[in-house]
């Protein structure tokens, strides 16, 4: 990694501004500063960098395309909603340093991360936050400052004791590794060590046996329990001589619990695990709503990173409302309101690029609004980008059987891998694809997409005024992006009957949240075996134009696929969007309990007892402790979170609940609640787990801390950490939170 790189930082066409970049010597931080004026503008840290792109991948650089090549071009990609850092360095050869460079620096941070490793960042970056003077060393006074910034309200000679005794050197100050023994000392964890000592005969270290009785009593871990003995020690175990015994010391079990094995979260599910071999309609999937958008409805500002953003997070169904622009040239934007708009070129090459980058290559969908003019150049695009995703018009290649025999048929992801289905407007049947257009009108679901309901009334008003023959030429100029609409052809919801006499599994139909409400108070048990032959999308209400999201459960409660939220709004909604599809791989597809997919279901949410199976379920949950939560954002310098655990059950309406702790004053860095919660479950199989961490205000609203989110059927059970997310979803190392859980029939 080169050190004091002079590189152009890009903010728009014409602003580019040339700015010394340097990694400092503790690997963990990047300032830049003026070549003008010398002046430090900037510094960020290496943990803040979610991961660095090469090229012109953004709409900055694409600006400069023509002036700077893409070799010397990069972008630096932050967590949470901070901008992106575009820069242009002088050489490809320089480009090239920083980006593996730093892509060399994160890469540790990413999952599955060990505990020494996050501490390690963790310690570092607050030892620079608070060492004023930098020196590499820290006085008591500075000791002091830190543990304010750090969430922590300790007596003062408590900390001037924990001071003297790291202080080997007997300087007045702490530096290295005695820095590191004042940190671990106030990081001791009394409830892990008295939980390691009721299994442990001596006291000292776990043998094999015992901790695999450990596993067996309190993980209930039932299969493979001394192979797992056996790994754990090999892989958490600091001590070589330890492992050569095959014993875990007390390091080693806390290193064990705080891992990616001692996580709430089943690790086994966060690989591909459920059968992908289901029709497309037995599979909740992740999806947006207008993905162009980064902010509002209104004056928003369009963006190809929406789009990467949401693909990046498991989203495989998006939308693309596409308008007439200049010279033909479709853009997408939101249409009939001040947003800023896109060359449509720019988003299915943005989307060739990132559509399949999941772990399991799960089939994307585009839900695509658009007007007529520009409508061939969008089917002529599609093809260009993505020449194996999407249909051939011609129906040449593997499309060709399908769509001759698919009218009836529902494909599965497994079959539609690495393949793209547009769902839109569709002239004639799917059958007649192959023969050329049909004399049906295209049909036009209920949706408020403007594009399309505006061109429909466009296209009624031309067909009066110039004939059926021009109405027909029109029609025929669409025909090439018609027939790039084959499993998700669109079309008018008019109640359920009539759908199970005329629709095919093909088909699909948009309702919005106050629709799908009213179906679901008034025909649930219908909406739920509807959904299990066909797909149904469900998207916001038009008045939410700052953007925000109804609840998607009720949705998914009746088996609704497709619920589109707007993803660039944070908040619990999306908290219950990550949580149900962070599982199987993160591929956004999660099958449906085969309760809602039998067409001839008797469930019906409002109506627990109408499912098939066991009866509730008690789930259990001991609050003990929290581990070095973050303070709020905006506090006052000094101020030391009060914080609060408040444990929410969202699902069918019986289940939904929540509870919390007392709260903790003055304690962010180590609180400890050891509370116990109890929630009975009717439905497990649909309920989500949402843990929130709050900041306790006695005269205003509590502040939000963090949160983790996570469908029921991931938990498992035992003493577990929950590793927290920040309000964008994105992970705050090593915040965390340390529960037992039981689950009982």
């Amino acid at each position: 990694m080169q050190q004091g790189t002079l590189m152009r930082k890009v903010k728009s066409k014409s602003w580019k501004k040339q700015r010394y970049f340097k990694l400092q010597e503790d690997c963990m931080t990047i300032w830049y500063q003026s070549k003008r004026t010398g002046k430090t503008e900037s510094a960020f840290s290496i943990s803040d960098v979610e991961t660095v792109r090469e090229g012109h991948q953004s709409e900055v650089l694409q600006s400069v395309a023509e002036e700077f090549p893409p070799e010397r071009c990069f972008t630096i990609v932050f967590y949470g909603r901070r901008g992106n850092l575009d820069l242009i360095a002088g050489s490809a050869e320089e480009a090239q340093c920083w980006v593996q460079g730093l892509r060399q620096l994160i890469e540790p941070r990413f999952f599955p991360l060990t505990f020494p490793l996050v501490s390690c960042t963790w310690i570092r970056d607050w030892f620079q936050k608070a060492d004023k003077n930098k020196d590499g060393r820290m006085n008591f006074k500075e000791v002091q400052r830190l543990l304010k910034m750090m969430n922590v309200d300790m007596n003062e000679d408590h900390a001037l004791r924990l001071f003297q005794d790291a202080d080997k050197s007997e300087s007045g100050t702490l530096e290295g590794e005695e820095f590191v023994l004042f940190y671990k000392a106030l990081t001791q964890r009394e409830e892990v060590l008295s939980l390691f000592r009721e299994f442990s005969e001596d006291g000292k270290k776990l043998t094999l046996l015992e901790l695999v009785d450990f596993l067996r009593e309190e993980q209930l871990e039932d299969e493979g329990t001394e192979e797992l003995a056996m790994k754990l020690i090999d892989k958490y175990e600091p001590s070589e001589t330890a492992r050569a015994r095959h014993v875990l010391s007390a390091d080693g079990f806390l290193m064990y619990l705080c891992s990616l094995e001692g996580s709430i979260f089943n690790p086994q599910h966060r690989a591909l695990w459920q059968d992908m071999s289901q029709p497309l309609c037995h599979y909740f999937i992740s999806s947006s709503h207008n993905t162009y958008l980064i902010e509002d409805q209104i004056r928003g500002h369009s963006s190809i990173e929406g789009y990467i953003r949401a693909l990046k997070r498991g989203c495989r169904c998006l939308e693309v409302d596409c308008w007439d622009g200049p010279n033909g040239e479709p853009m997408v934007y939101h249409g009939h309101t001040f947003t800023s708009k896109i060359p449509f070129r720019e988003v299915v090459s943005t989307l060739g690029k990132y559509a399949f980058k999941v772990r399991h290559p799960s089939p994307g969908a585009g839900d695509c609004g658009w007007s007529s003019v520009g409508e061939d150049t969008c089917a002529e695009g599609s093809w260009s980008c993505w020449p194996q995703a999407v249909p051939d018009p011609r129906g040449q290649g593997p499309w060709k059987h399908w769509v001759a025999q698919g009218a009836s048929l529902s494909r599965t992801p497994q079959e539609l891998k690495h393949k793209i289905l547009l769902k839109g407007k569709k002239i004639g049947r799917l059958e007649d694809t192959l023969d050329g257009p049909g004399d049906e009108a295209p049909d036009v679901s209920d949706d408020d997409n403007g594009a399309e309901a505006e061109e429909e009334r466009r296209r009624a008003k031309e067909g009066s005024q110039h004939g059926s023959a021009l109405q027909k030429d029109k029609e025929t100029l669409a025909q090439a992006l018609s027939d790039c609409v084959i499993y998700c052809k669109n079309v008018p919801f008019r109640g359920f009957q009539e759908a199970r006499s005329h629709s095919r599994p093909s088909e699909i139909s948009s309702l919005s949240e106050a629709k799908a409400r009213k179906l679901i108070r008034d025909e649930g048990n219908e909406f739920v075996r509807h959904n299990a032959w066909q797909l149904t999308r469900i998207y916001p209400s038009g008045m939410r134009t700052d953007s925000s999201n109804y609840s998607p459960q009720e949705m998914w409660n009746v088996g609704c696929q497709i619920v589109a939220l707007n993803f660039q709004t944070a908040g619990m909604e999306m908290d219950l969007c990550d949580g149900l599809f962070s599982q199987n791989g993160c591929c956004g597809y999660v099958l449906k309990p085969p309760f809602m997919r039998d067409e001839e279901t008797l469930f019906n949410p409002s109506d627990p007892s109408s499912r098939e199976g066991p009866g509730p379920i008690t789930l259990t949950i001991q609050v003990i402790s929290g581990q070095q939560l973050p303070k709020v954002a905006n506090s006052k310098e000094g101020a030391i979170i009060d914080p609060l655990v408040r444990v929410e059950i969202y699902g069918v309406p019986a289940d939904q609940a929540h509870q919390e702790t007392k709260y903790i004053d003055n304690n962010g860095f180590n609180p400890r609640w050891d509370e116990t919660l109890q929630f009975q479950i009717h439905v497990p199989e649909l309920a989500l787990i949402r843990f929130v961490v709050e900041d306790y205000d006695k005269t205003s609203r509590n502040d939000f801390v963090g949160q983790f989110t996570l469908a029921f059927a991931n938990i498992k059970p035992g003493y577990r950490h929950i590793h927290l997310l920040s309000k964008d979803g994105t992970s705050i190392p090593p915040s965390s939170l340390f529960v037992h859980i039981r689950i009982t029939e």
